[in-house]
């Protein structure tokens, strides 16, 4: 149902998209190749979008009985495929076909089919200090100063490729950074900006990245825990500038089962004792989360879910004592086919306790490619929706994220459902559609 009493609201004012997008990539390995060879096969009509909500998924308008339920990309200005325009930065030589046969993630026949493209784009030496990921050692790399030199030689690649490009989007797929607390560096911009210049060590990789496509006025979204966008000194340049920011690491495999499936036990009011998770995968990622530090970032991102979804505090006899642990082992064989295991310990009626376990043989970077190009396009989106661009935070695109960017005075989202409707209802409201709430009682009335 709509909702009661409403009239359509205003339409935002958005800026038609005109020309070509950018999509400009720190960490061009298994997620990027994968993602922007994805987009190609896809444009040359080898495949399908599977995955992707921003072009295969549908959004309900008005009433069930009035059947009006249009893609997404017709019903909001979606830059099309064939406007995107890849870049980005690598910490190793070689081309995108180098990359995304050392990634071993598509097969042969797709990535020869589309070989000449992947050769046309070479990643730019990246910034990088193995400080912040210890497992990685680089071959292509920034030399500076110090890091407001970096930032800058950052800067200057943006600026060569606003040259050629007419709308810009930065997406995070490097590494996972070693774990970070915030310290007073991260409390203002003027705090930030003279650390770059003394080379404090709370600046991290990314947020060099991050600073240089906020200063330019580019949405910045983040596929890694890395603390990064999430600091008040980048949450206020991107006010500043009316830059979008978002969440933090990619809702892909365990953590998304984890969205489904906690909320359903929630709804029905069964308590859950205990929740062991392990992953084994062997990729680039799984060797990086192979160090301590860089796995107590994940970590931190994986464990915080169900504690929001659960509630305890509200529900203590079914939840105040779970147990919840979360382990990623790297294991070679398996390169970028993961495997994650759940045993989850519940219990019912009178306190009975039962048992399910899950066994999710997932593919990690085909899993994260249709989440990444869904962020660089309604990224973009939200850069020219003149309601959304000033909020700085999106905390509608929550649903992509294990670790959802919020306001301080609010707990932030994790139910995957709850997610979905706050996304589709941000869209119908840009767009002066009437919000679904889904109460429905009008179908019985008179």
């Amino acid at each position: 149902m709509s909702t009661p009493g409403a009239a359509h609201s205003d339409a935002a004012s958005i800026k038609p998209h005109t020309g070509k997008l950018g999509i400009m990539i720190p960490g061009m390995g298994a997620v990027a190749t994968t993602l922007i060879a994805g987009v190609e096969a896809i444009r040359q009509g080898m495949a399908k979008p599977i995955g992707s909500l921003t072009q295969m998924g549908t959004i309900r308008l008005g009433k069930r009985t009035d059947g009006n339920s249009p893609l997404i990309k017709d019903f909001v200005d979606i830059a099309p495929l064939e406007d995107l325009v890849f870049t980005g930065w690598d910490i190793f030589g070689g081309n995108l076909y180098d990359a995304a046969k050392t990634a071993q993630v598509l097969d042969r026949d797709t990535l020869q089919a589309i070989r000449p493209f992947l050769e046309s784009i070479q990643p730019m030496p990246a910034a990088f200090d193995q400080h912040y990921v210890k497992r990685l050692t680089a071959q292509h790399q920034k030399i500076g100063k110090n890091k407001c030199d970096l930032a800058n030689q950052i800067r200057n690649d943006i600026a060569e490729f606003k040259t050629k490009t007419d709308r810009q989007v930065m997406i995070w797929c490097g590494s996972t950074e070693i774990f970070m607390e915030q310290t007073e560096v991260h409390q203002s911009l003027a705090a930030f900006e003279k650390g770059l210049v003394d080379d404090d060590p709370g600046i991290t990789p990314s947020m060099l990245y991050a600073w240089a496509a906020l200063k330019e006025g580019i949405p910045f979204a983040n596929g890694a825990p890395n603390l990064t966008v999430d600091i008040p000194a980048l949450n206020e340049l991107s006010r500043k500038m009316n830059a979008p920011i978002c969440g933090k690491d990619f809702k892909t495999g365990q953590t998304f089962l984890k969205t489904v499936l906690a909320p359903a036990f929630k709804t029905r009011m069964l308590g859950v004792s205990g929740w062991y998770s392990t992953n084994i995968l062997g990729n680039r990622d799984g060797e990086v989360l192979d160090d301590p530090e860089s796995f107590k970032t994940k970590e931190v991102s994986k464990l915080g879910v169900l504690e929001y979804i659960f509630q305890p505090h509200l529900h203590p006899d079914l939840y105040k004592d779970l147990y919840h642990k979360v382990r990623i082992n790297y294991y070679p064989p398996r390169g970028d086919n993961k495997e994650g295991w759940d045993n989850i310990d519940i219990f019912g009626w009178l306190g009975y306790p039962m048992q399910i376990k899950v066994d999710f043989l997932c593919r990690d970077s085909i899993l994260a490619a249709p989440l990444a190009l869904d962020l660089v396009l309604f990224m973009d989106l939200a850069a020219r929706t003149s309601t959304l661009k000033g909020l700085g935070i999106q905390e509608w695109l929550s649903f992509y994220f294990k670790d959802p960017d919020h306001a301080k005075e609010v707990y932030p989202e994790h139910d995957l459902f709850i997610q979905s409707m706050k996304l589709k209802n941000t869209l119908r409201h840009i767009m002066g559609q009437d919000l679904i709430t889904h109460l429905g009682l009008d179908y019985y009335g008179e």
